[in-house]
């Protein structure tokens, strides 16, 4: 079984054509961008990212910063890509079918996904996914930086809850890396802070949102900084912070820190106001490197 894509046509383009341009200029044209492909040349060496999920209109060009480094770097046997649940699923649960994208199919890493399945730190939920975005934006910018090895991509997709035990399952996903063998490059889907009523978020309200919400966005990315996963879980629940991925970016973290990370970049950020200059309801995206 494929499953099919439910953001083409909403959050990226549902033509191979136009989407293919669409993150080029992603790339090249945007100003938050990088300004430039990826290099041709695999010799980086990085554990994972951390990227956005909006729309490509608004985040793609953080996505870019991102998928540049993904791009530069040794071409990873799976992509664990651990993602929100914005339907709310509690648990953290994955899924053996193939993603279908408009650029192609992306193939699952059965055994792996199977490993953590019996290691009882995901279960398999095709519902957890049907209707989920996080994940999905994320693949026609890693086939984009794969091109020369379109059939060869392998991913693990990952939704993570707010009952996950996200210690755990950043261990095992190390864990298992190491029992298979395989080489990971770890990609965590997640947007920062949503201000706004539309968001039912306004703690900044009367004030200089746009420098507000980087502030806030900061102070928790100072924990992602230093490899921390409890005291940024900690900040998000203390300050009420809407970060859509939070626990993701949690399993991210422990997942890091197993496989050796020393070193945390922010690449990028901005918010969805600086996009549409209106920050009324604003959204931060950070674009993080972990080496």
């Amino acid at each position: 079984m494929t499953r099919k894509p439910i953001a083409a046509g909403m959050f990226y383009p549902d033509n191979f054509e136009e989407l293919d341009k669409q993150i080029h200029k992603c790339f090249t044209e945007n100003e938050k961008g990088p300004g430039a492909l990826p290099i041709e040349r695999r010799d980086k060496k990085i554990i994972g990212v951390i990227a956005p999920h909006a729309g490509y209109q608004f985040s793609g060009a953080g996505q870019a910063w991102c998928y540049k480094e993904i791009g530069e770097a040794e071409f990873a046997d799976v992509y664990v890509i651990m993602g929100t649940t914005h339907v709310g699923f509690p648990e953290a649960a994955t899924v053996i079918d193939d993603f279908e994208t408009p650029l192609g199919t992306v193939n699952v890493d059965e055994k792996f996904a199977k490993s953590l399945i019996e290691k009882g730190v995901v279960v398999e939920d095709k519902m957890a996914h049907q209707n989920e975005h996080s994940i999905e934006v994320q693949l026609p910018f890693l086939q984009f930086v794969n091109k020369e090895n379109l059939d060869k991509i392998k991913i693990v997709p990952i939704v993570v809850g707010k009952d996950a035990n996200y210690e755990k399952l950043g261990r095992a996903i190390a864990s298992v890396a190491k029992e298979l063998g395989r080489k990971v490059m770890l990609i965590c889907s997640s947007d920062f802070t949503h201000y706004g009523v539309h968001y039912g978020y306004v703690p900044f309200r009367g004030m200089n949102i746009k420098d507000k919400l980087k502030e806030f966005d900061m102070a928790a990315i100072k924990w992602i900084k230093e490899l921390d996963s409890w005291s940024f879980i900690n900040y998000v629940e203390e300050t009420g912070a809407t970060i859509c991925g939070c626990y993701a970016i949690a399993a991210f973290i422990e997942a890091c820190k197993s496989m050796g990370a020393k070193k945390v970049r922010v690449e990028q950020y901005y918010s969805s106001g600086d996009v549409t200059e209106d920050w009324t309801n604003a959204v931060g995206y950070a674009s993080i490197v972990v080496e």
